[in-house]
């Protein structure tokens, strides 16, 4: 029996992107597969993020499509912008959580280790959950920014917990740097890749 450890990538898109900005860099999702790919066998890395509906250009197509063809899988959900009845703001509804969560579970019977990469305390009861299923979660956030990007009892459930900030020498990225047609548009051959919609199942 193998003792290199399977992991799986579960990464809550908005919420890595706001820590990142918030540690003043960007992510080089190229750097980040190589740093857990020599970590263990990695099985899967998962992208969740939302489009606006009815938005002809998003700012974050370019990432996704750039994701999709270099070794990630992408799940993305529609949302809807309304504006809010008593501030008067435009905010949009739509949670990535719940899909994540359910993808997460659906995987647990597969791996050693999930890493996810979120701050928010709402998955506290999936951690434990994965826990319960013989898997050991590692955290991914930050408490180097003022408030913390990371809720407390999300970290303290966690079996470990990874500042951003320590790996920002390993998958940070100069902010000069885009992908672009020059990146190689092959996914790695340890990693299968899609988009998943709401609603499909992880193969």
């Amino acid at each position: 029996m193998s003792s290199i450890e399977k992991i799986a990538l579960f990464i809550d898109g908005s919420n890595l992107y706001a820590t990142s900005k918030a540690l003043g860099f960007d992510i080089d999702y190229r750097r980040l597969l190589g740093e857990f790919q020599g970590r263990g066998r990695l099985l899967r890395a998962f992208y969740y993020t939302t489009v606006i509906e009815d938005q002809e250009y998003s700012s974050i197509r370019p990432l996704i499509d750039w994701l999709d063809y270099n070794g990630y899988t992408v799940v993305k959900k529609l949302t809807k912008e309304f504006v809010d009845a008593t501030t008067g703001r435009r905010k949009v509804k739509g949670s990535m959580d719940v899909d994540l969560a359910v993808n997460a579970m659906e995987l647990a019977g597969q791996v050693d280790q999930i890493v996810l990469f979120s701050g928010d305390g709402d998955f506290r009861s999936l951690v434990e959950a994965l826990q319960r299923h013989g898997v050991r979660v590692t955290v991914v956030s930050s408490l180097s920014t003022q408030p913390p990007m990371v809720a407390d009892e999300l970290r303290r459930q966690a079996d470990v917990f990874i500042d951003l900030a320590e790996l920002k020498p390993k998958v940070g990225r100069d902010p000069a740097e885009r992908p672009g047609s020059r990146e190689l548009r092959q996914p790695p051959q340890f990693l299968a890749r899609g988009i998943i919609n709401r609603g499909d199942r992880v193969e």
